[in-house]
């Protein structure tokens, strides 16, 4: 079957089957094989994890760019298109050539398909496989490959890196990935191959038990932050932006700049300067601080405590899970303990939320407002959403309707921060998005 234009093309992707019950890579490495193992054209960095992988995906190109290396990305979700999965330097597959890929790639999957009817390849990993095919035609110098969920049988785990991260290890996912963290650690340090540098962020002490034991069967050096490499935060500065010191054995860079707020967003930043290193120091070649202070300044990262306005100030954070609406409130505690703090929340069905809402409402200044999208999936009513918490608090079954409470509530000082899930990121954007264009 052949799509006739670009939105017939997603709506073959999507139409493929989300998931089978058996967690296997044998359905993505049959497809692999068939396409003379694309996988294989580049060197590739692999990153996974809990929270993180995108701001460190992000930084690192960030990086890699401005030392001039030509880079391809791969990352979900989307925010405002789908193309943003695939890019080559910041620049998203275009529309004919997603189009094309769909239509030579696609049959060739369906004859695959049809020899072994009950494996059919899933929607992500027919995705990841039009992106490995897409990046093995670009003259790339790196593929930076984001894990979709896990790690172990997660579709990218064809690749044989030459970096493997892994960024944070929390509570997410627990129905594929297990409900403690050594289970999902488990499932994170399945990215470890053989004699491949493992680089690894703020994990608790039970995860890393996990990851060491498998960097050790695998006889893979790891760097881990706060061992090996260090990064200290400096003193707050007055702009949108976080200031730190990096320490590793033979490098040391002070005031180091990154476009985003919170001491997390410092652990990921940290995390990509020491892939980048480890990868530039095995395909020798020279790293430039200056280039590396630059490429961390244009690290911004949508979506993830991203400001959209300033009186009020309104920010969006794809907090979607628990440990990321912990780091989402302790920002909100020290850096904005000054403002009154309105949080517009919603959520997949699927999501921890009976732990999550507590977390945002122990924040003193906060002021909880429950509201609901239209998902990918199922979504929490604001309804369903109330019953985690112990007081009343407004809820709006559309969230626009929330929005407009919100900011009749709200003075120039306050603050207006839309959480949740990253989809509801998504829907929030592109509404700012469509409601500036209109206005210009």
């Amino acid at each position: 079957m052949y799509a006739e234009n670009y939105e017939a093309a997603l709506e073959l992707i999507h139409s493929r089957p989300k998931m089978h019950k058996e967690g296997s890579l044998k359905r993505i490495k049959r497809a692999m094989a068939a396409f003379g193992h694309p996988e294989l054209a580049h060197p590739v960095i692999h990153v996974a994890g809990t929270n993180g992988k995108g701001s460190v995906v992000n930084a690192l190109r960030q990086i890699c760019q401005a030392h001039g290396l030509t880079v391809g990305t791969f990352t979900s979700p989307f925010l405002m298109r789908f193309n943003e999965r695939i890019s080559v330097d910041d620049v998203p597959i275009p529309d004919d050539k997603l189009l094309a890929l769909v239509n030579e790639v696609g049959p060739q999957v369906d004859t695959l398909d049809q020899a072994a009817p009950d494996s059919q390849l899933t929607e992500f990993e027919f995705i990841t496989l039009l992106m490995f095919v897409y990046f093995s035609r670009q003259p790339l110098d790196v593929a930076i490959v984001e894990v979709g969920i896990g790690g172990l049988t997660d579709a990218t785990n064809v690749v044989k890196p030459d970096v493997a991260v892994i960024t944070t290890i929390g509570y997410d996912h627990m129905a594929l990935l297990g409900d403690t963290l050594p289970e999902i650690a488990q499932h994170k340090a399945g990215i470890i191959k053989p004699h491949c540098p493992v680089v690894v962020g703020r994990v608790p002490a039970e995860a890393q038990a996990v990851i060491d034991a498998q960097a050790k069967a695998q006889a893979s050096p790891m760097l881990r932050l706060g061992h090996e490499y260090t990064a200290s935060t400096g003193q707050p500065l007055p702009e949108w932006a976080e200031q730190f010191n990096y320490q590793m054995s033979g490098y040391h860079f002070t005031a180091l700049k990154i476009p985003m707020l919170g001491a997390y967003q410092v652990d990921n930043a940290a995390v990509a300067i020491t892939a980048f290193i480890v990868f530039m120091t095995q395909k020798h070649l020279p790293l430039d601080p200056r280039a590396l202070q630059q490429g961390l300044a244009h690290a911004s990262w949508a979506g993830r405590l991203e400001k959209l306005n300033d009186a009020p100030l309104i920010v969006l954070d794809g907090a979607h899970n628990e440990p990321g609406i912990r780091a989402l409130a302790q920002t909100l505690k020290t850096t904005f303990a000054q403002r009154e703090i309105y949080v517009i929340f919603a959520a997949l069905q699927d999501k921890a939320t009976d732990k999550m809402l507590p977390l945002l409402a122990q924040v003193p200044n906060v002021h909880l407002v429950l509201t609901q999208f239209q998902g990918p999936r199922k979504t929490e009513t604001a309804t369903d959403l109330a019953q985690a918490l112990t007081t009343d608090v407004p809820q709006y079954a559309v969230w626009q309707q929330a929005l407009q409470a919100v900011l009749q509530a709200a003075s120039a000082e306050d603050m207006i921060v839309l959480t949740g899930s990253l989809y509801f990121v998504s829907d929030v954007r592109q509404y700012f998005m469509a409601d500036e264009a209109t206005n210009q």
